[in-house]
């Protein structure tokens, strides 16, 4: 089978397409025929080696596949982006019904880290959201709406209509100016703290680069949880949330994914068939 491989840390050039033999669940674990996987950004830092693995290393956390004929997604702690996976039966669910198999890779990392940066704001409250052009972003912007939340939302040009879309209540773009309106809770989901005065009045979270400011702040590192995930997967079937899949690439083309990270919006997926 083909997988997407790092045998050495560096630079998207490391990445190689090898042909290795279909792994083999052990007590425990399925092998799920995986469609798809998707890119998220913290994998630049699995390939720069900031994160300590074993090498060689499959790429891929997130999937999208079949397991005994049913479609499934899931989350695995490495190799989805492989023609097969190897998954603890406990890390799958079944796959929604109204969207394509290969989209739903976008749900299970983005998804849940929404749902778990969220967790922090309550009905009625004025939530900042940073990053919500992302892909966490865009789950987060839906569910802090789900709850009741008057959503503030930055976003640059290209990505400030899916946000509205989103349900966002307002949208700067962080380009042209800075946001400085008092907040209840700011959500930090960029990978750099902000260069400007965070305007939270009550609470920080982020899930990506730490935040100092003079109020309270949690930093939110995704825990998986299949109630979790099943409870997202519901909810998209029930038209409650949606997915934002803005491009799809095959395999093959997964240096030039990391090549290119800073310039998708949204989620991308990984056909890995």
């Amino acid at each position: 089978m083909k997988a997407a491989r790092i045998h050495e840390h560096g630079g998207p050039e490391v990445i190689r397409i090898d042909h290795v033999d279909i792994p083999t669940p052990g007590d425990g674990e399925v092998l799920v025929a995986t469609e798809a996987t998707s890119f998220n950004p913290t994998e630049l830092a699995v390939r720069q080696g900031i994160f300590p693995i074993g090498l060689p290393h499959t790429l891929g956390w997130d999937l999208a596949g079949h397991h005994d004929g049913q479609p499934v997604v899931g989350f695995v702690d490495s190799g989805a982006a492989a023609e097969f996976t190897v998954a603890p039966k406990d890390r799958i669910v079944p796959a929604p019904q109204s969207i394509p198999l290969r989209d739903a890779a976008a749900i299970p990392l983005a998804g849940l880290t929404a749902w778990q940066v969220v967790e922090y704001v309550t009905k009625g409250q004025k939530v900042l959201i940073n990053g919500a052009g992302g892909g966490i972003g865009s789950f987060a912007v839906q569910l802090a709406k789900r709850k009741g939340a008057y959503v503030v939302a930055t976003a640059s040009a290209r990505s400030a209509e899916a946000v509205r879309k989103h349900g966002a209540d307002e949208v700067i773009d962080y380009t042209r100016r800075v946001p400085d309106t008092p907040v209840d809770v700011m959500i930090h989901l960029v990978g750099t703290p902000p260069p400007w005065t965070p305007p939270a009045r009550e609470l920080i979270v982020s899930a990506a680069a730490l935040v100092e400011a003079d109020v309270p702040s949690k930093h939110v590192v995704m825990r998986y949880d299949r109630d979790t995930l099943a409870e997202l997967v519901e909810m998209v079937d029930a038209g409650l949330i949606t997915v934002d899949v803005t491009a799809s690439c095959p395999l093959d083309a997964m240096a030039e994914v990391h090549r290119k990270a800073g310039e998708f919006r949204g989620k991308v997926i990984v056909t890995t068939r």
